[in-house]
């Protein structure tokens, strides 16, 4: 049935052009257009395309693809829309337990979607109330309660019940009605219908009653008449010629109506006995309900033991089900990631985050025990390549970058540079400082690190060279080099993999490598690559990563050790010494502990697992200084 048919299909031709479908005044009709929708923790807010027609709400995966189906729809009689809080682009439907969060790109088309899903609600509703006057079922209202004393309950059964069967104890059809459960109702039924028995017998029993008493006060006031008649000697006669007194003194019969049956013909024995067999009755039925009960009482008292063992092993169950979410990384929504107003705690954020790192490590182990890395031809540029900045629009830029790093990153950690030692395994130390501003942690890290068999040039090679960065680099998603700028010179744009609930962050930086001229020669062979975070019109900031803005240097100093007699000299006789600075503002609302804590962790491993692969890739083949 159509919506705008009427329920009454008795209705006139005339009716039907009235209940035809409204016009809206404004000419309100289809509404389309590009909403952000939450999609889930991984994936986060994807742009879709969104219709909104015939009060149902529509989406699909872009607009070149709407012939093909929606991926999902709500009926909006029932939606509740409710814009978020906070996020002025922000608007929440929810129909039951389904909830859409919605992103629209400005506050103004926000309210434009809105003012239409609520347009086209109150739009509906109004051709509903239409209809429901034309065409509505007039339900009859419910049956009179039969209680007791009420009319329709003495209508219901006839006064010729058998009283001797109903105080007989059980009959077969009892006891059949009882295998099949339904004796009960049945008694009470009885008890029904005596009950109304009993009501017409002491109605009956009244009214004999009431007879009686009529009958007692007339007899008083003959009786007075007689006192008075014997004192004059008269016999008095009654107009029906019955003597009420004679000359010997004697009474007669005085009332008639005395006579059981004298009053309105009523047995009164013959009631009393029917009254008596009507509570027999009674009390027999209720004897049979209480043993019902007490019969059904065993199998009630089971039911209920199952239902509360039922109910404990649910509230178990949920119990256990609560703890499990709050381990798991996923809350359902974006309210429960990173942001300004996030409904999870601190607590909750680290726990989330450690397990999202810890299954992150745990897919990198078997990446790394199940393939081969593919060894990569590229050769390695001579170092006088990398002497010079080159000509660009950045080279000033890098040049004071790199004499920046020189100057403030060989520093001593010691003195009063604040520098905190957080981290030592080995040969291996990382220092922190801790710094925040406007709420942000900005801490400073300082790792040290020597490494055996290779020298700076090689290492800042591989760790420049985009070629080879997805080898060592397991946090990175996607990278590409937005312009190259020189030899030495590229920008890149890189995305990190998400680590739930902290917000995605993207990297826009410009990456250099140079070989810095000694100044002596007892200085020994530098190499620096330094990262720094610039802009760029083709790869503009969006709203689905947070922007991170880093500054790295990577400082590496071969120190080469003589060989004995007049061997050459080999990788056993060369020390990289290498300094890593990072500055990094993360944006975003991540709780500083958190920030902290997950660098004191990443920091070496990322080191660690860099240094073990240059030691691979330069294991066997000639010395590049």
């Amino acid at each position: 049935m159509s919506d705008n048919q009427s329920w009454n299909s008795s209705g006139s031709d005339e009716d039907l052009e009235l209940r035809e479908e409204p016009v809206h005044p404004l000419g309100i009709g289809e509404f389309s257009g590009v909403l952000s929708k939450w999609t889930n923790y991984i994936h986060g807010w994807q742009d879709r395309w969104v219709v909104l027609k015939n009060n149902t709400l529509s989406y699909y995966k872009s607009q070149d693809e709407t012939e093909y189906g929606c991926r999902g729809s709500l009926c909006l009689s029932k939606a509740v829309i409710t814009p978020h809080e906070f996020d002025e682009c922000r608007l929440d439907i929810s129909v039951n337990d389904s909830v859409w969060y919605l992103r629209a790109q400005d506050p103004e088309h926000r309210h434009q979607w809105i003012e239409s899903i609520e347009l086209h609600k109150s739009i509906r509703e109004g051709r509903r109330e239409r209809g429901g006057v034309q065409g509505t079922i007039i339900i009859p209202p419910p049956l009179a309660d039969s209680g007791y004393g009420s009319e329709s309950s003495l209508r219901r059964h006839g006064s010729m019940l058998s009283l001797t069967s109903a105080t007989s104890g059980y009959s077969a059809t009892s006891t059949s009605s009882f295998k099949k459960g339904h004796s009960l109702k049945e008694k009470l039924a009885e008890m029904e219908t005596f009950r109304d028995i009993l009501c017409r017998q002491v109605d009956t029993l009244q009214k004999y009653f009431d007879s009686c008493a009529d009958a007692v006060s007339k007899d008083e006031l003959q009786r007075d008449k007689i006192v008075e008649d014997d004192e004059d000697d008269f016999p008095t006669t009654r107009t029906d010629g019955d003597f009420l007194h004679n000359n010997n003194g004697s009474k007669e019969k005085l009332f008639q109506s005395l006579s059981p049956k004298g009053i309105n013909g009523i047995d009164f024995k013959g009631e009393a006995i029917t009254f008596k067999a009507t509570t027999a009755g009674i009390l027999a039925t209720l004897s049979h309900c209480i043993d019902l009960m007490v019969k059904r009482e065993d199998s009630w008292q089971k039911r209920l033991d199952k239902e509360m063992e039922k109910r404990r092993r649910i509230e178990e169950s949920y119990k256990s089900a609560l703890n499990e979410l709050k381990k798991k990384s996923h809350f359902g929504g974006p309210d429960y990631e990173e942001g300004p107003n996030s409904l999870i705690n601190e607590d909750e954020f680290f726990d989330a985050v450690e397990a999202a790192l810890d299954r992150q490590d745990k897919i990198e182990e078997q990446s790394q025990t199940e393939k081969t890395r593919i060894q990569r031809s590229s050769p390695v540029p001579p170092g006088d390549l990398y002497s010079t900045t080159g000509s660009h629009r950045f080279s000033n830029k890098v040049e004071e970058m790199v004499q920046s790093h020189m100057t403030y990153s060989l520093q001593d950690v010691g003195g009063d540079a604040n520098w905190q030692l957080v981290v030592e395994e080995g040969e291996m130390k990382v220092y922190r400082r801790e710094v925040e501003e406007n709420g942000i942690v900005l801490d400073p890290l300082k790792a040290t690190h020597s490494v055996r068999g290779v020298t700076g040039h090689e290492v800042c090679h591989y760790f420049w060279d985009t070629v080879y960065r997805n080898d060592w680099e397991t946090t990175i998603e996607n990278f590409n080099v937005v312009e190259t700028l020189s030899e030495n010179a590229v920008i890149v744009y890189q995305t990190h993999k998400r680590v739930w609930p902290a917000s995605q962050r993207d990297v826009l930086y410009l990456s250099a490598m140079r070989k810095v001229l000694a100044r002596n020669e007892n200085d020994p062979e530098t190499w620096l690559v330094c990262n720094f975070s610039v802009d760029h019109d083709d790869a503009q900031p969006t709203n689905k990563c947070v922007r991170a803005k880093i500054n790295i240097g990577m400082i590496c100093q071969t120190l080469v050790s003589p060989p004995e007699g007049d061997n050459e000299i080999s990788r056993d006789n060369i020390l990289c010494k290498i300094t890593y600075v990072a500055n990094v503002n993360p944006g975003g609302w991540a709780p500083a502990s958190v920030l902290r804590a997950v660098a004191k962790r990443e920091y070496p491993k990322f080191l660690k697992r860099f240094t073990s692969y240059v030691q691979e890739k330069t294991a066997g083949k000639p010395i590049l200084f």
